[in-house]
């Protein structure tokens, strides 16, 4: 099933994959089989394929790239740029800066080996570099035939009209899940009445909604969730609760506590499109399921109710200075 993903005429299948998890922040590394992820996503018809430059660094850009060959013209493919990290995974801030842009969209070019990238997204928002002209160097490498759409990430409702005014934004991404519904007061409003799509990550939760882990050791130790603040000792505990309000549900319809997250994320619209993140087939198989599961509006309201919004234990990120600028 293909949806339109805002107004600009850019057309994605109804979930996406995102590839951050194949490699980097979570543990675990398996090339050949994230590989096979990507190939058995594309033939189940989930073209939708999510990166980014700093994901790796730069090393899920290649892998990506070379997952794709031979297969280019059944993907859409999304990457950003802005997030800056050294080779060796150092973080070395924010940059909107017009070159910097333009060096980024060339770089991603080359490790992904394709001459146009179908939508490209400023990472996070350069508090020190006016988002006109950020988007103003995006546009050129749209005239230039080097990208087809633009999206933003993490941008709050002012940005993204300011963003909109220089050139059309065609997606927004930002973290959308039971547990992080921040989106719904201001954001998704913007963006609905501006004409753009909402790509929504880490729809799972960063896999905590499947019900996964069970305490907060059950996670490896070179896993960056370790240091998130929803899997410390204390909100873990109180998160879970969360977890045993959808497993429920997936009991009494027989699915997984994945499949009910993903269906509850997809229930807010067709203008929703969530990229749950996996590196392994049998996820992959599992997530896509819950395309064919259909909550009825009184299950919506169920979940709404019982985890609603601002009810989630820690902030999003450990640094929330960087989101929603």
């Amino acid at each position: 099933m293909r949806v339109s993903l805002g107004k600009q005429g850019l057309t994605v299948s109804r979930m996406g994959l995102g590839c951050m998890g194949m490699s980097d922040f979570y543990a675990g590394r398996d090339e050949a089989e994230a590989i096979r992820t990507i190939h058995r996503a594309l033939d189940l018809g989930i073209a939708f394929l999510d990166t980014a430059d700093m994901y790796g660094p730069f090393k899920n850009e290649e892998l990506v790239g070379r997952a794709i060959q031979g297969r280019r013209q059944e993907v859409i493919l999304a990457t950003k740029f802005g997030n800056r990290r050294s080779p060796d995974g150092q973080f070395l801030g924010i940059s909107g800066k017009p070159e910097y842009v333009r060096q980024c969209c060339e770089a991603s070019l080359k490790r992904l080996q394709v001459e146009v990238i179908d939508l490209y997204y400023q990472h996070r928002v350069d508090k020190t570099v006016p988002i006109e002209e950020t988007v103003g160097a995006m546009a050129e490498l749209v005239r230039a035939g080097k990208v087809r759409y633009l999206g933003l990430s993490e941008a709050a409702p002012a940005t993204i009209r300011r963003a909109h005014r220089v050139h059309p934004i065609t997606a927004l991404q930002t973290e959308y899940s039971l547990w992080s519904r921040d989106v719904e007061e201001e954001i998704l409003p913007t963006v609905r009445e501006l004409g753009i799509g909402f790509v929504a990550y880490s729809p799972l939760g960063r896999g905590f909604l499947t019900g996964a882990f069970r305490k907060p050791t059950d996670l490896a130790a070179d896993d960056f969730r370790r240091g998130h603040p929803r899997f410390q000792e204390g909100n873990f505990e109180k998160n879970l609760a969360q977890v045993g309000i959808v497993e429920k549900m997936a009991a009494e319809k027989k699915v997984t506590a994945a499949q009910v997250a993903l269906a509850w994320v997809l229930s807010k619209g067709e203008d929703v499109v969530p990229i749950p993140g996996t590196k392994k087939v049998a996820r992959l198989e599992e997530n896509v399921r819950a395309l064919d599961l259909r909550l009825t509006a009184r299950d919506v309201q169920r979940l709404d109710e019982a985890i609603p919004r601002g009810v989630t234990a820690g902030p999003r990120y450990a640094d929330m200075s960087n989101v929603s600028l």
